[in-house]
C-alpha cells in the first residue's frame, strides 16, 4: 500500500464539512494565513497523489502506436476508481492542519524579532 493511501485514514470523510472560522483563525491568529497554509499543503498532497497515480498507471501503458491494440484493463480501472474515491486534497490538508500535523513557520514574525 502506498504512503499516501496509508496516510488517508478511514475517519476522514469524502464530503466537505463546515468548519468554524474562529477555530481555523485560532491556529495562526490570522484567518488568511491559515487558509494559505492549508492551500499550500493541499497543493503538496495533490502533487504527491498525482505522481503516485501516474506511476501506477504507467505500468499499464502500451508503448505501441497501433490503435487496434488499445484495450481496457480492469486493474487499471480499479486503480483509477480507488483514487477517485479518495478525499479531496483540500479536505486532507484541512484535517492535517486542524490536527496540528502541518509544520509551518511564520516568516513575518522573523522580520520583527
Amino acid at each position: 500500500m502506498s504512503k499516501l493511501r496509508r496516510q488517508v485514514s478511514p475517519s476522514i470523510p469524502n464530503v466537505i464539512e463546515t468548519r468554524s472560522l474562529v477555530a481555523i483563525k485560532g491556529k495562526t491568529g490570522n484567518l488568511y494565513k491559515s487558509i494559505a497554509i492549508v492551500a499550500r499543503r493541499a497543493g503538496q498532497i495533490n502533487i504527491g497523489i498525482r505522481e503516485e497515480l501516474h506511476s501506477k498507471l504507467d505500468e499499464f501503458a502500451s508503448h505501441t502506436d497501433s490503435l487496434e491494440e488499445i484495450h481496457e484493463n480492469k486493474e487499471q480501472i480499479e486503480i483509477s476508481k480507488a483514487y477517485e474515491r479518495m478525499p479531496n486534497p483540500a479536505i486532507l490538508a484541512t484535517e492535517e492542519f486542524m490536527a496540528d500535523k502541518v509544520y509551518y513557520r511564520d516568516s513575518d514574525a522573523d522580520l520583527f524579532e
